[in-house]
């Protein structure tokens, strides 16, 4: 009886034993992913910050503007690309809409990114564009991978339609999480004009035909969670001017906005919330499971051999053979 339930324990210790490095290696990358439905909406302030009036075409200090993030997952696109690249792949359609202090439109950049649901890697499919203009992403934007290591990514810039490193700069700890410090600095560079513009009347066309350009520049720094790739605060210290042409009279530069622009109190503390609560799940497939899963098949193998071995030493030794009897001539001696 001993020895049956020793091998029922030796063939569950070699099954969880196996499904550990099943469950981290072949699951996880199979199971983690974003939902292709995915909805958030984020809002970062600059309070105070420098805004161009465009009445006067003079910068004036305001106490704050506000920058709306609004993502939403496109899953129609989504199924349409992934049958076409064979690929699970998620849509999400982007809306960075800027209010000055009276609520009304500074600007507004739609934006359109695609790419894989599990490496976060962009896939060149399905429209990606910024504010209209057709783009070629390199690298990130907006998420990390999961198990985001410490190293530089690259990470595409908006406003540029180009991507350059984002460099990690450290661990650090953001309310209870272990979190990566990354920052990317985009030196002054010429970038398009939005195609709304806020004067009624004045589109990019009217402003280049002025000879006037838009230079940007911005330092931004982002706080990630490592485990879900999922940055829990973001801030960028954002400068924008419009140079040169007839419609700056005299100058040969105007700011056009600058401020420190950092997330609102009450969208960190639900991110935090988010995050923390997502990251048991990955953990559950890469961290927990396996382990645990290991531990038990190990606990069950040194149950089985305890088995075995009181099994063994329960027997009675087996009683020695008796001699043959011997013949000698057709007599037995």
């Amino acid at each position: 009886m001993r020895r049956r339930a020793s091998l029922v324990l030796l063939a569950f210790a070699v099954f969880f034993a196996a499904l550990a490095p099943l469950l981290r290696w072949y699951a996880y990358p199979r199971l983690a992913k974003i939902p292709p439905s995915e909805y958030q909406t984020a809002v970062m302030e600059a309070s105070p910050a420098t805004l161009l009036d465009y009445g006067t075409m003079q910068p004036r200090t305001v106490p704050k503007v506000s920058i709306v993030q609004t993502l939403r997952g496109n899953v129609p696109a989504a199924k349409k690309v992934g049958k076409a690249t064979g690929r699970d792949v998620v849509v999400w359609d982007t809306l960075s809409y800027v209010a000055g202090p009276d609520g009304k439109m500074v600007s507004k950049i739609p934006e359109r990114y695609v790419f894989d649901a599990h490496s976060q890697d962009p896939v060149h499919a399905g429209g990606e564009h910024v504010d209209g203009d057709a783009v070629r992403r390199d690298g990130i934007e907006y998420k990390w991978p999961f198990l985001t290591e410490k190293r530089d990514y690259r990470y595409f810039d908006a406003q540029t339609r180009t991507s350059a490193p984002i460099h990690y700069k450290g661990t650090r700890n953001f309310r209870g999480l272990e979190v990566y410090y990354f920052e990317q600095t985009i030196p002054w560079t010429k970038v398009p004009l939005p195609k709304t513009m806020p004067v009624d009347g004045v589109t990019p066309e009217t402003v280049r035909k002025a000879g006037t350009s838009r230079w940007y520049s911005t330092k931004r720094m982002f706080w990630v969670e490592p485990t879900t790739g999922a940055p829990v605060n973001g801030q960028e210290i954002h400068k924008e001017e419009l140079r040169g042409g007839t419609l700056l009279g005299d100058r040969d530069r105007v700011t056009v906005f600058s401020g420190h622009v950092k997330m609102r109190e009450d969208y960190i503390r639900h991110t935090v919330d988010m995050v923390k609560s997502q990251r048991q799940l990955v953990l559950l497939l890469t961290a927990y499971l396996p382990w645990g899963f290991l531990i038990l098949g190990l606990a069950l193998l040194a149950l089985a051999l305890l088995l075995e071995a009181r099994g063994r030493a329960a027997r009675p030794p087996s009683a020695p053979a008796a001699p043959a009897a011997l013949s000698v001539a057709g007599r037995s001696v």
